[in-house]
């Protein structure tokens, strides 16, 4: 089993290149499975339709965020046990997580189809746009543990060192995705229902795949493990609550947000909602970076490798600043083409110019993200909390406070010009905390 613990024995930056580089692909593929619906009903149904889609899209990442969280806590302890070879309590804690996070995922989907109308009403979406919207979030929340299920199994995948599978099987759900919507959409003309149809059974499918291959991966770890512990539970929620807390605390910040865009009208939010799903391809670099780096060091902590886990981190800088040069390249020279995708040519130019902006301003600062995102996954993997949730909760006060008080004000673009700034100071509190954990270590210097 040597060649499963390369995270704890290759040189660092090599080991996290080739476990995060899976992760980034699958990011990228994830963010093709999401922007397909938004892609082709934009193109074959029409800009409102897209907007529908948009318009769902800050609540739903309030119930991704939570099946994300979730993981957090299970996927810490896996590779914990994992470093120190303890895999009977390795098997204990993946049996309890799926067993109690699937109580959970199957309450949300109920709590998320019962209340779809009013929460939409709530985030004060545009009339014309409403029902659609509602019909939208529905299916979606029938296939929410399809959903749940495979980001909890994802997680677990990548705590033993494994980013080749997730990455399989989200090309194989992408492209089928994309069949089903294509499908449905262009040859069936169920519009928005059949964009949600097809992400459903795509999901189904992944999640089954998942299971399957996850049960077939661990056989190799021969040990007894009981299928329920309490206790482990226990220190799973107590990594898992916080981050839970601050992903979907986050998300319904960013929910408010679409509170306050949803007011300029369709046009501005089909633009907006482009930019979003943008945002979210290259974030999820970042993201992917930041969660590759968490495994890496809960791993070595296991093992009691703590100088690799500073040589960790900074391998992971390096990967952000590689990434972000690439992004502020990409949205530089084909913001346009790139908007194109989405709102085609029924875009107005109220539209484009928003996701222009928009995009062109996040493409300068991608790197306040990637040093974020790898401090809190060095936090994550240490099991160090609270500042994270601190340091993130700061963040999204930034954004808010700024959306919510000059947007309506001075217009459109005060949703996003302090987004940066959000990036910035999280980077700062979760930096200074992990100095703290590593007391007199220079090499925990940011360089």
């Amino acid at each position: 089993m040597a060649k499963d613990e390369y995270l704890i024995t290759d040189r660092p930056l090599k080991a996290l290149t080739i476990f995060a580089m899976p992760m980034i692909l699958g990011s990228f593929f994830q963010q093709v499975y999401n922007m397909a619906d938004s892609i082709i009903v934009g193109r074959f149904v029409g800009s409102s339709a897209l907007a529908a889609v948009g318009a769902c899209a800050a609540l739903t990442n309030v119930f991704i965020c939570v099946a994300l969280g979730a993981g957090v806590g299970a996927g810490v302890l896996v590779s914990r046990y994992f470093g120190a070879k303890e895999y009977g309590k390795m098997k204990t804690v993946v049996s309890t997580s799926l067993l109690s996070f699937l109580v959970l995922s199957l309450l949300l989907s109920v709590f998320g189809f019962s209340f779809s109308y009013a929460m939409m009403e709530a985030l004060q979406t545009p009339s014309d746009i409403l029902r659609t919207s509602v019909l939208y979030l529905r299916v979606y929340f029938i296939g929410f543990p399809f959903l749940f299920m495979y980001n909890i199994l994802s997680t677990m995948f990548t705590s033993v060192g494994e980013s080749k599978i997730p990455l399989g099987l989200l090309i194989f759900s992408s492209i089928l995705n994309i069949f089903l919507d294509l499908w449905m959409v262009r040859t069936l003309g169920l519009g928005v229902f059949g964009a949600a149809l097809a992400t459903l059974i795509a999901q189904g499918v992944s999640a089954v795949l998942s299971l399957l291959l996850f049960f077939y991966r661990i056989k190799r770890y021969q040990s007894s493990f009981q299928c329920f512990d309490t206790k482990e539970l226990s220190s799973m929620l107590r990594i898992a609550v916080p981050s839970v807390l601050q992903q979907s605390t986050v998300s319904v910040g960013m929910m408010i947000v679409q509170s306050v865009v949803n007011p300029f009208g369709t046009q501005a939010l089909a633009g907006y909602s482009a930019t979003m799903r943008v945002e979210n391809v290259f974030s999820l670099i970042f993201v992917s970076i930041g969660n590759a780096v968490s495994p890496f060091v809960s791993q070595n902590l296991g093992a009691k490798k703590i100088r690799r886990i500073k040589e960790g981190y900074h391998a992971a800088l390096l990967l952000d600043i590689v990434f972000a040069v690439f992004a502020f390249l990409i949205i530089e020279t084909l913001h346009t083409e790139i908007s194109s995708l989405f709102l085609g040519k029924d875009g107005t130019v109220l539209a484009y110019q928003v996701s222009s902006d928009y995009m062109r301003w996040l493409g300068y600062f991608f790197l306040f993200m990637g040093v974020k995102m790898a401090t809190d996954g060095v936090l994550r993997g240490l099991g160090i909390m609270r500042p994270f949730l601190v340091a993130n909760m700061v963040n999204l006060a930034i954004r808010l406070s700024v959306a919510l008080s000059m947007a309506p004000r001075f217009g459109i673009s005060f949703v996003w010009l302090a987004v940066p700034i959000g990036w910035l100071a999280n980077f700062l509190i979760s930096y200074c905390a992990l100095k703290k954990a590593f007391p007199g270590e220079s090499g925990l210097s940011a360089h």
